[in-house]
């Protein structure tokens, strides 16, 4: 009898499913597109992670070029560039994650604050604007300012007295040049993501604390700041999840690929392209693309267990 109420169930578990795909076939078919791009583009790309641990030979191709194993990882080891490269992607993405958190909320917050809605229309599209431009042209912009000859910035220590410097030869200052560039090229992107998250609050929790006499400051900590909580938490897991990559074009085209930079410019992305255009070595640039795809993953495993364990309810998965 058991045995036959659990083919019963079993059958009605079919049978529902059946309907269920039956019912919304339309959405299914509209997401078909997507899954197969990314599958395309996501997944089956992933079978390249073999030349990771072969000695690729372009004559033989990739299945056919002898296996070495993690002869690629150890030289990329032993080469001592991986720690570098490491501690500048950690590094320079630590505190790019900070300031694109904290510095967008408070513009949002001021630009929301604003009475002249339309001046804060201005405000927010005078930020976006530099998203828009391409690393090349944020380059040629970069180095009207910092050219050793004719840069606005050597002018200005000329005409202060001061002695102009080569600035493309000066490592110590660079983090900060990459820092301040990055924050103002992408931070209207994430003034944007607020702004429209502050606009979706519901208006009745400011009007009731306007009138129990709260005042702007305590509105924004105790009701802003609480309801930006969860897009806050998964803008920074998301951001978490891409520690191990840095913008190729922030780290490779602004400093010019000046040599005596790449001790505080090198990065993980960057390094894999040298390996490929001046060694040609397919093998060990897979292999660095690999460890940066793996520590990355794990990661972001760890950053959403942590937020899962103290905030269940914010976690991404």
């Amino acid at each position: 009898m058991n045995h036959k109420q659990g083919n019963l169930g079993n059958h009605s578990a079919i049978k529902e499913t059946l309907i269920f795909f039956k019912k919304n076939g339309v959405f299914f078919l509209m997401l078909l597109p997507g899954v197969i791009v990314l599958l395309v583009n996501n997944y089956l790309p992933m079978a390249g992670i073999v030349v990771a641990f072969k000695d690729y030979n372009y004559a033989q191709g990739m299945f056919g070029s002898p296996w070495v194993g993690l002869e690629n990882f150890q030289y990329l080891f032993m080469s001592g560039k991986v720690w570098t490269i490491t501690r500048n992607t950690i590094l320079y993405n630590a505190i790019f994650i900070l300031i694109s958190v904290s510095v967008p909320i408070m513009l949002a917050i001021a630009l929301k604050e604003l009475l002249n809605k339309r001046g804060a229309k201005i405000y927010q599209s005078i930020y976006f604007l530099p998203y828009f431009l391409s690393w090349v042209v944020v380059s040629y912009l970069v180095f009207g300012l910092l050219s050793s000859e004719t840069g606005s910035l050597n002018v200005l220590l000329k005409n202060l007295g001061l002695e102009p410097q080569n600035w493309y030869a000066k490592p110590e200052y660079w983090p900060a040049f990459l820092t301040i560039i990055n924050t103002w090229k992408t931070i209207g992107y994430d003034v944007v993501v607020f702004m429209a998250s502050i606009c979706a609050f519901d208006k009745t929790y400011y009007e009731v604390a306007t009138v129990e006499g709260a005042s702007k400051w305590q509105q924004i900590c105790k009701i802003t700041l609480p309801l930006l909580k969860p897009i806050i938490i998964t803008l920074t897991l998301m951001k978490i999840g891409r520690i191990f990559f840095a913008d190729f074009g922030l780290f490779y085209i602004i400093p010019r690929d000046s040599g005596v930079l790449n001790n505080v410019v090198d990065v993980i992305d960057t390094y894999v392209y040298r390996g490929l255009r001046l060694n040609g070595d397919i093998g060990m640039a897979t292999a660095a693309g690999l460890y940066q795809s793996l520590v990355g993953f794990v990661t972001i495993i760890l950053a959403n267990y942590m937020v899962k364990k103290y905030d269940r309810d914010n976690a991404l998965f």
